[in-house]
């Protein structure tokens, strides 16, 4: 007997993903296979990133596993649905059991289970995924495992919620041995010039950003031990020597006192690896951003959203946007990299806090900035509060939340060209920063589409 882990993101399938080149390992289902292999579980992991839907059913005929366990998230959706389809209506697949978890399952648990799906796991996946394929394969009865949904009888059931890990000190590390980890390490070290990659060191945001989802892990802060951190790149370093780190944590600098650890740690262990992380802004100061720097950060994405607070506070950011500004500012000052968040078309989002955006990003001045229009994830208190306000509901198995659209101050369109006005004016003062290192002729160009988006917005008012 044995269980397959897998997802259904193809990076060949997808053009803009080939554009931007960074993938990264499934870490998640990585956690799963350890945690099964601890307990003796046989187990496979197919990481489809650089394999096509194809050579996923040929894998899985092969194998013919009883149970198939698949990661589905926004963008992989529509993927999952039909990889479901295809296992549950071919023979030549054995029929399997399929198991669904991930993000996207916890608020859409109905319309999961009716595209053919026989479990979901709702929460952190490791100890229900064990239970549940005990369960399976011993005929057992499977409503004692805890954090689950299935159908019976066309209606949906819930057993009780499962408890959360609260040590992570129990998680072994990622089966990062599963997957083509040089695959990653390669695509990266192509197309930029060096390699990356990830390490997870937390579960849970404290916070309550509105538009954020806590589906997973919920709103709770868990952390692995520093010293188990430290060891893991040190690991990592030796094994794939990869030239830098990406932290996948929410908010990586909540606690003061666990990356003063994590300093003294990846110093006594040499396990200084470049990294970049996210934080927010207030979690920083002075001494957390030498720490940082010291123990090998290389850059910061510190999130603001918005440069308008009125926006910030709609949010419920809870950080003032000066705060943000200064420690952008702070980072930069110290030699390391910067990034930030921004989000338009938020409700109540005018002109006026575009325009307050623009300011924003201009003074702090961060290394890299990426921009989305605000779309409403279910199940957070950003889709509750327009649920009601929704313009455009496309048919929920051939569409994905980022589809979804609302009434807002002005236009969709009004937005999607305020995007580009934002880009075209930062990117327009960061040559004129430049001095007189700066291209003439990019300045022009950027001006130039900065007032023809600012004009277009006009007319989408």
């Amino acid at each position: 007997m044995s269980i397959i882990l897998t997802h259904t993101y193809y990076l060949f399938e997808d053009e803009k993903e080939q554009s931007i080149m960074r993938p990264y390992a499934p870490l998640g289902l990585l956690y799963i296979s350890s945690y099964l292999n601890e307990n003796k579980v046989e187990n496979h992991v197919y990481d489809s990133t650089f394999y096509s839907k194809k050579e996923q059913l040929r894998f899985i005929e092969e194998k013919q596993p009883k149970v198939i366990a698949i990661y589905t998230n926004l963008m992989t959706k529509i993927n999952v649905i039909e990889l479901i389809q295809l296992l549950k209506t071919e023979e030549i697949y054995g029929f399997p059991k399929i198991i669904l978890g991930g993000p996207d399952i916890t608020y859409n648990c109905e319309n999961y289970l009716n595209t053919g799906a026989d479990f979901l796991i709702i929460g952190e996946g490791e100890q229900t995924t064990l239970e549940l394929y005990q369960a399976i394969i011993n005929d057992a009865d499977y409503s004692e495992v805890h954090g689950i949904a299935y159908l019976e009888n066309g209606e949906v059931v819930k057993s009780p919620a499962r408890m959360r890990m609260k040590s992570l000190k129990e998680l072994p590390l990622p089966n990062r041995a599963a997957i083509p980890v040089e695959k990653y390490l390669d695509a990266w070290k192509t197309h930029h010039g060096q390699s990356s990659m990830t390490v997870s060191t937390q579960r849970g945001c404290p916070y309550t950003c509105k538009w954020c989802s806590t589906a997973v892990y919920g709103q709770s802060y868990r952390r692995r031990p520093p010293n188990m951190v430290a060891a893991e790149l040190k690991m990592l370093k030796e094994t794939y020597n990869p030239d830098g780190i990406w932290f996948v944590d929410d908010v990586f600098s909540v606690s003061h006192k666990w990356i003063e650890l994590f300093h003294e740690e990846v110093i006594k262990q040499d396990a200084i690896i470049p990294f970049e992380c996210i934080t927010r802004a207030e979690r920083l100061n002075d001494h957390i951003l030498q720490l940082l720097k010291e123990a090998g950060c290389f850059r910061i994405w510190i999130g603001a959203e918005s440069g308008s607070q009125k926006i910030i506070d709609a949010m419920d950011r809870r950080v003032d946007v000066d705060v943000v500004k200064e420690a952008i500012q702070k980072t930069n000052a110290l030699g390391m990299e910067t990034g930030t968040f921004i989000m338009v078309g938020y409700p109540g989002e005018d002109e006026q806090d575009i325009n307050e955006t623009i300011t924003y990003l201009k003074a702090a001045n961060p290394t890299h900035f990426t921009i989305t229009v605000a779309y409403p994830i279910k199940g957070t208190s950003l889709y509750n509060e327009i649920e009601d306000k929704i313009t455009v509901q496309p048919e929920w198995n051939t569409s994905t939340d980022r589809q979804i659209d609302f009434k807002r101050t002005y236009s969709r369109k009004f937005y999607d060209f305020a995007v580009r006005r934002i880009v075209n004016e930062v990117n327009y003062n960061k040559e004129l920063l430049k001095g007189k290192d700066r291209s003439l002729l990019t300045s022009v160009k950027l001006k130039t589409k900065s007032l023809l988006a600012q004009t277009a917005m006009k007319l989408y008012k």
